[in-house]
């Protein structure tokens, strides 16, 4: 069995006009929230094995807050560029691209891509994935290049106005 968290990165901050999308930073709220989901999850007793991210700065930044809950070195965090603007292949892809020895991999990325490859994955839809959300589902299979084919169950989507 196999565990996907899918993570939308947390708030991020339109202040600098000047910044490219890719490069727009985590904003206050985005700070708060980051930490907040991430000793959510944790204190739900799940051990993540591997941390995969966009490299976008807000995508990577959530990661590392993350990554600092599960006291994981930040070179630990697998950067996958396709993930930024990611289309459905381009999260397919990704998925069976890691390795299977990691049973449980948090996977941070954005909208509108990952609110679309939630809904595609038959587990139960949702309207919008909002900032800082966790959405997990567990994955009836010992390898990751089998992600498509698998059975896959809900377990839970947090986000940090549920709490």
């Amino acid at each position: 069995m196999k565990t996907l968290l899918l993570i939308r990165h947390a708030k991020s901050s339109w202040n600098d006009i000047a910044l490219s999308d890719f490069e727009r930073p985590l904003n206050e709220r985005g700070k708060h929230d980051a930490p907040l989901m991430a000793k959510k999850i944790k204190d739900k007793q799940i051990e993540i094995d591997a941390f995969v991210s966009s490299p976008a700065k807000r995508a990577k930044k959530t990661a590392e807050f993350f990554m600092d809950e599960f006291a994981v070195k930040a070179k630990k965090l697998t950067l996958i560029p396709s993930l930024y603007e990611a289309t459905l292949e381009n999260y397919y892809e990704a998925i069976e691209t890691l390795k299977d020895k990691d049973d449980t991999v948090a996977l941070f990325a954005h909208n509108p891509g990952i609110t679309d490859f939630i809904n595609s994955l038959d587990c139960g839809p949702i309207d919008d994935m909002p900032t800082c959300a966790v959405y997990a589902i567990q994955i009836k299979t010992k390898n990751w290049k089998k992600f498509r084919e698998a059975k896959k169950k809900f377990l839970f989507f947090e986000y940090p106005k549920s709490i």
